[in-house]
């Protein structure tokens, strides 16, 4: 399984961190997949984050699971509301065509009846 999770860089005491792709059986720091961003907590103010939001949305998409450390930060960033959103309005259009397919195919209602009796 690909997960989406923090890389340790920087000196000692004074750490970085790089948001990559990689196997969840591979160590904290070992070979990735790709690199998808950064974290510098340490800076004044806010910390620093920078996400490469498209390739994000593919991992995501190719069901890439982010470690809870990363889910707070894409949190953070709106990311994560902003795939919620495109999902829910995905799967509202779905359901719209399903609705208008079934509107097409079934008759009308005034030849379900049958013939009229007088």
């Amino acid at each position: 399984m690909v997960r989406l999770r923090l890389m340790r860089m920087g000196r000692r005491h004074a750490p970085t961190y790089r948001i990559v792709a990689i196997d969840s059986r591979m160590r904290r720091d070992g070979r990735f997949l790709e690199i998808v961003g950064h974290y510098n907590p340490r800076t004044s103010g806010d910390p620093e984050i920078v996400i490469k939001e498209d390739r994000v949305l593919y991992w995501l998409g190719v069901g890439a699971q982010p470690s809870e450390t990363v889910r707070s930060l894409l949190r953070r960033t709106g990311l994560l509301a902003r795939l919620d959103q495109e999902r829910r309005d995905a799967y509202l259009r779905q359901a719209l065509e399903r609705r208008s397919l079934e509107e097409d195919r079934s008759p009308a209602r005034g030849e379900e009846e049958g013939p009229a009796r007088a």
